[in-house]
């Protein structure tokens, strides 16, 4: 009986990874229980073998001095704060690393990138699981779907969406990652805000690979995904497919900021399912998908969401010449939230959990999205 359940089970498993899109024959070389999962399978595609990239684990740090000479100043960095320690991950060395499995203090977090959405993200590694506490780690399964980065973990080769961070194949299908509040900032900016702050350091044994863009224009405004890796019937006509969005996502509804909308007035008001956001956007930030050179890249800015609530007083924002001031008070704050002069001096707005991303990508998980 035993026999026939494990060849069940191994046919099983056989169809449904036959399904999968493999266009260059990758040898097949997964654990995953392909019989627990919702997902249509032939949305995946296969590009590079598992574990291609060289992710990081418990990688080294500098301090801003190094850090300001290893890192240009415009450079885009995901910013994540947790337990008074505040850590900056270049998309240079995310771009080819595409996960960093980190930890602060005592909490265990996952650092992803993928750069064909231009999605940065940063989860817990620890999940709850029929009544246990788990630490996984992560690796890139060199599978795309919707042309976003598909992680597995090591533990039991689980597959799980980059950019939502929900497991979609595997002992774990259904369980979702937590979301850690980040924020995308210049190198300049993050050192301002946090000037005891770590950045990555370059110590990795391929540091020659770092600050040079693989993908060479491929954030036109009025390019596209790359062929192959998306299905057409995904992209939508809401917004240009290679245009820069931040989401807000409350109680399972969803929202988009287009970088273009928020570029003019750069401090906007919203309230999106009864929660009330302000969205400041800030210029100063380069792409990390345009020049070959990263230093030589396109100025994109970058966009960060919090809650306008101080001490139970609601602010209203404006921005002059890259600061923002709450019309209540005149105090001054910076893109990162932090109040640097006026009666809310030392005061921090608290981050809503957010993402950039290329709005095709978000859009093809979220069709249904609410754009600004």
């Amino acid at each position: 009986m035993m026999r026939i359940l494990f060849g069940v089970l191994l046919f099983l498993g056989w169809t449904a990874h036959s399904q999968v899109f493999n266009p260059n024959k990758i040898p097949w070389d997964w654990q995953t229980d392909l019989s627990n999962t919702q997902l249509d399978l032939t949305e995946v595609t296969v590009v590079v073998k598992k574990g291609a990239f060289p992710v990081l684990k418990n990688p080294l740090f500098i301090g801003k001095e190094a850090g300001l000479l290893t890192f240009f100043e415009k450079e885009p960095v995901l910013v994540v704060q947790l337990s008074g320690e505040a850590r900056a991950y270049p998309f240079n060395m995310l771009t080819v690393h595409e996960i960093a499995n980190d930890r602060i203090g005592s909490q265990d977090i996952l650092v992803t990138y993928c750069p064909l959405c231009n999605s940065g993200m940063v989860f817990s590694r620890k999940i709850n699981h029929e009544g246990r506490e788990v630490v996984l780690d992560f690796q890139v399964s060199g599978m795309l779907r919707n042309s976003d980065m598909i992680m597995f973990d090591e533990q039991t080769e689980t597959w799980w969406q980059q950019l939502t961070g929900e497991a979609i194949a595997g002992k774990y299908e259904g369980v979702s990652l937590e979301i850690l509040p980040s924020m995308v900032l210049s190198v300049s900016d993050f050192f301002k805000r946090f000037p005891e702050g770590k950045i990555l350091s370059q110590q990795t044994g391929i540091s020659g690979r770092y600050g040079r863009n693989p993908y060479v224009g491929y954030d036109n405004q009025d390019g596209n995904p790359y062929a192959g890796f998306i299905s057409t019937d995904k992209l939508t006509n809401k917004l240009p497919n290679m245009e820069r969005v931040v989401n807000l996502t409350v109680d399972g509804q969803h929202k988009v900021y287009s970088f273009s909308s928020l570029q003019y007035k750069k401090a906007h008001h919203d309230n999106f399912q009864g929660k009330e956001v302000v969205v400041f956007y800030k210029s100063g930030t380069v792409s990390v998908l345009d020049a070959h050179k990263i230093a030589e890249s396109k100025d994109v800015g970058t966009a960060v969401i919090f809650s306008p609530f101080v001490e139970d007083t609601k602010l209203t924002f404006r921005e002059k010449n890259g600061y923002f001031y709450d019309k209540q008070t005149k105090s001054k704050w910076d893109i990162s939230g932090l109040c640097l002069e006026g009666a809310y001096a030392g005061k921090t707005l608290e981050i809503v959990p957010h993402g950039n991303h290329l709005a095709f990508a978000w859009l093809a998980f979220y069709p249904d999205s609410e754009v600004y």
